[in-house]
């Protein structure tokens, strides 16, 4: 695998690049936003870190120009108090954020579950359906009505869950620990923005997709709209 950091702090992109090496991670990074951003249209990298504070072109315009033409993952990194630009850059496509300052440790095991989730996923023979929203599992291809989505990795995965799981409330905990490999922290809003985001490129299909307040969300079938909400006592599900 393949990484590339952007961050202006040459110190740990030397120490990430030492600590990276000693995982079987190849790794090259760039200072700014601009050089970052040359970099990664190369499509030689499996996976981009951010620094949401780059000078000149910063870290969330530089996640805002990759998603333009590429779905390539992207970790954000920010300060503990930036909640705002976390959040900023989930809205923009990020598969994940970290606030600095940060065990390395913490930030390989991110990438790793990020990785799993993104590469080397078996192409299914066919595609999984409720009503007119279809996706084909481990092929990120995901449209409504005949239409494409564009969704992101993540929110591919999200709705691949909600969608096996079609009828029924899937908690945010759960969906934390299948996407994350954590437990959801109360402040924690990735999964929610996540879904957000879902919802509007679903556009007049974003009813078929329902926030259980306290609860999680539920995928709900065109053929049963006014399904009991039952939340259920065990979420696995055979894939």
């Amino acid at each position: 695998m393949k990484l590339l950091i952007v961050d202006e702090d040459i110190d740990l992109c030397l120490g990430l690049r030492e600590f990276f090496r000693q995982s079987a991670y190849a790794v090259d990074f760039e200072l700014d936003g601009e050089s970052g951003l040359a970099r990664t249209e190369s499509g030689d990298y499996d996976l981009v870190i951010v620094d949401a504070h780059l000078p000149g072109l910063n870290g969330l315009e530089l996640l805002r120009r990759i998603r333009s033409n590429s779905q390539i993952p992207v970790l954000i990194l920010s300060a503990k108090a930036d909640q705002d630009d976390r959040i900023a850059g989930l809205e923009m496509g990020a598969d994940d954020y970290l606030s600095k300052p940060f065990f390395p440790d913490e930030l390989l095991a991110r990438i790793r579950a990020i990785l799993r989730r993104t590469t080397h996923l078996p192409r299914a023979p066919q595609a999984l359906c409720v009503g007119e929203l279809c996706l084909i599992p481990g092929d990120r291809d995901v449209s409504f009505r005949g239409e494409p989505l564009g969704l992101t990795p993540m929110e591919c995965e999200i709705l691949e869950r909600l969608m096996r799981f079609r009828g029924r409330v899937v908690s945010r905990d759960s969906l934390t620990l299948h996407l994350y490999n954590r437990l959801a922290s109360p402040l924690d809003r990735s999964v929610d923005t996540h879904v957000s985001r879902i919802r509007r490129k679903l556009g007049s299909g974003r009813t078929m997709l329902m926030s259980i307040r306290g609860i999680g969300y539920q995928l709900r079938c065109p053929e049963n709209p006014g399904a009991e909400i039952v939340k259920p006592a065990d979420e696995r599900v055979s894939e």
